[in-house]
């Protein structure tokens, strides 16, 4: 009797301790999965994003920016991953019609919804910066330039971003900021700058930057080319001007009262005996090329050395990045290659002239006559520039280099833009795992010995509980 209830106790115990080794178990598999998955979750991308508008003279491009929240060595990673050419000319062309900047500026801000994530919108900033177009309305009229950046501020604050204002830049700043796109994106920084009234200060990153800039307004090439007609026309016989820097067989009638609508040309301007003026283009390089020097006054340099019209240049040493008009003009030329010397640029250049317009029609039919038309010009008037406005020579031209993007980024003033405007932007906290490693390795391996020491346990009560129950017999 004594021994069957020996038995049934052993046998109640035994159960007992077997349900709490499973339970155990259970708890311990729960544990190591709780923890694994839990360190080893996907973690949200913590991004911010940056709109930033070039308001250029021509037309006007939304970028958009994208950076880690968190910064990494003192500096940013911010790259571009949307590019929008608003359709139509520059916002400056607007000024008698700026109840259309609206409608003129939805394509693209519609876009930007699409590409931002919707619960960042109201964190993302908006900046616009208008450059070389406001700048000549501002010259014209303060009041109208004004009108435009109201119904631009009015138009942009509709939008579900933090919108922080439309200015005109500086032409310094335009410089300054296209130092900073290219030298962050090839990752170089460095100048010694005789003239303080050519020099930028600020400060990005953490680190101060004394940068040589210089806006040669009214030197851009469509300015210059209106420069160029404006002086060109005084000496002209009746209303034919026969120009060097058209290709032979073109032929356009422009109205002078266009001539003189920009400030860039009130030097040149005079009563003319026509209202009207034909251009008939005959093809030559050279000829074009001695009338593009007209246009820089090197005759004073109250400086060590000087570029052209009285303004100082520093010393040329190392690489010099050309961007914007400088690389489409080339690009279209195909003279954008490292491997083609200047002399071969400029052979290339006196062949591309001479040829005939309707030849370059044909050879060109799906490019705008107005741009095709004006590349004999734009390809010369670059080098000229290049050459005798900024003293390249054969040599110093292998270190100029035509640049279009840098690793998917535009080259041009709005990264360095948004570069600078970050800095304004604290980052956050960055987003940790949610344990050490060393804990996560501890947890681990505890949640495993208990794990296997539990199964070895119900092993030995399974099959030999005579061990458990010996001193009890």
């Amino acid at each position: 009797m004594e021994d069957t209830k020996e038995s049934n106790v052993k046998t109640f115990c035994s159960k007992n301790i077997l349900a709490i080794l499973g339970f155990s178990s259970i708890i311990a598999v729960i544990a190591l999965l709780a923890v694994g998955l839990t360190q080893n979750k996907a973690l949200p991308e913590n991004v911010k994003y940056g709109i930033v508008l070039d308001a250029g003279s021509s037309h006007t491009s939304l970028y958009i920016y994208k950076w880690p929240a968190e910064k990494e060595n003192d500096t940013g990673v911010v790259h571009q991953v949307e590019e929008c050419r608003v359709k139509g000319p520059g916002i400056s062309k607007f000024v008698q019609k700026v109840n259309e900047i609206g409608i003129y500026l939805t394509d693209c801000m519609e876009r930007a919804r699409e590409v931002i994530p919707r619960s960042q919108h109201q964190e993302t900033p908006v900046y616009l910066g208008a450059t070389a177009g406001m700048r000549l309305l501002r010259m014209e009229s303060e009041e109208l330039a004004d009108r435009v950046l109201d119904v631009v501020e009015r138009s942009l604050s509709n939008y579900p971003f933090d919108f922080q204002g439309a200015r005109i830049i500086t032409g310094q700043e335009e410089g300054a900021y296209g130092w900073i796109t290219i030298n962050y994106l090839l990752g170089k920084f460095s100048q010694t700058i005789e003239s303080p009234d050519n020099a930028l200060q600020f400060r990005l990153y953490g680190k101060d930057y004394n940068v040589y800039t210089h806006s040669f307004l009214c030197y851009g090439k469509d300015q210059a080319l209106w420069q160029k007609l404006a002086k060109d026309i005084q000496v002209a016989s009746n209303e034919i001007l026969r120009d060097p820097c058209f290709h032979p067989g073109y032929k356009k009638v422009v109205n002078v009262s266009d001539l003189y609508k920009t400030p860039c040309t009130k030097r040149f301007e005079m009563t003319l005996p026509f209202q009207q003026f034909e251009i008939q283009g005959i093809g030559n390089y050279q000829q074009c090329h001695q009338s593009i020097l007209e246009l820089f006054n090197t005759s004073y340099c109250p400086y060590s050395q000087c570029a052209f019209n009285g303004i100082f240049l520093p010393p040329l040493q190392g690489d010099f990045g050309a961007f914007s008009a400088f690389y489409f003009v080339m690009k279209f030329l195909n003279l954008t290659s490292e491997k083609v010397s200047q002399e071969k640029v400029t052979e290339m250049m006196k062949k591309f002239c001479a040829q005939p317009w309707e030849e370059i029609k044909t050879s060109y039919a799906g490019v705008k006559e107005k741009y095709l038309s004006e590349y004999c010009f734009s390809g010369t008037y670059i080098l000229s520039l290049l050459l005798q406005g900024y003293h390249f020579t054969a040599d110093s031209w292998e270190h100029i280099h035509f640049i279009g993007k840098i690793q998917g980024s535009d080259a041009g003033w709005t990264l360095g833009y948004m570069l600078n405007l970050t800095n304004m932007i604290p980052a956050e906290q960055p987003l940790s795992t949610p344990l050490s490693h060393s804990t996560y390795v501890f947890l681990m391996v505890l949640f495993s010995l208990v794990l296997f020491t539990v199964a070895i346990i119900g092993l030995l009560i399974f099959h030999k509980p005579s061990y458990f129950w010996k001193d009890m017999v």
